[in-house]
């Protein structure tokens, strides 16, 4: 059997999530558990343009000394037609314990450092976006002291 080939990525857009200060849970037997709040950002791209609409959050779970993140980011796009997208955005991070320690204290790391990856799941309501609810996308992070950098790709 030949070896089928793999997916095209379309890029679809880059976020911008403007956050704010995490609400620390603390160290629970599953890992250190955090919320950090989205409270806002933008849409920017060749297929979505728009804005995160605030009160949305990042449920996060930090493993091995904050070298390991599972993150699960939930919020909503407003794009510019006026279209609400709902994401579900589940992602890992890996980093070195040094780059962890400076990321904790809000410091920039070299994101060429850091393993960020995620997969988006999108819902719209609206007929004109139906395909996000029939496509699978992923992505790649740089989370930053002001915010979270991902682009979007849709597998095609």
């Amino acid at each position: 059997m030949s070896t089928i080939p793999a997916p095209a990525l379309q890029h679809i857009c880059d976020v911008v999530a403007e956050i704010g200060p995490p609400i620390e849970v603390g160290q629970t037997p599953y890992g250190m558990r955090r919320l950090i709040p989205v409270i806002g950002g933008t849409v920017r791209g060749p297929a979505m343009n728009g804005r995160i609409l605030p009160g949305g959050a990042d449920f996060q779970c930090l493993y091995e000394e904050n070298q390991l993140a599972q993150l699960d980011a939930r919020y909503v796009m407003e794009l510019d037609d006026g279209a609400r997208i709902w994401v579900e955005n589940s992602a890992m991070r890996v980093m070195s314990a040094e780059n962890a320690a400076r990321m904790m204290r809000s410091e920039p790391v070299n994101p060429d450092e850091v393993y960020f990856r995620c997969q988006p799941h999108m819902e719209a309501a609206s007929p004109a976006w139906d395909w996000v609810n029939r496509s699978q996308f992923v992505g790649s992070g740089i989370r930053r002291p002001d915010g979270v950098f991902i682009s979007f790709y849709r597998m095609v």
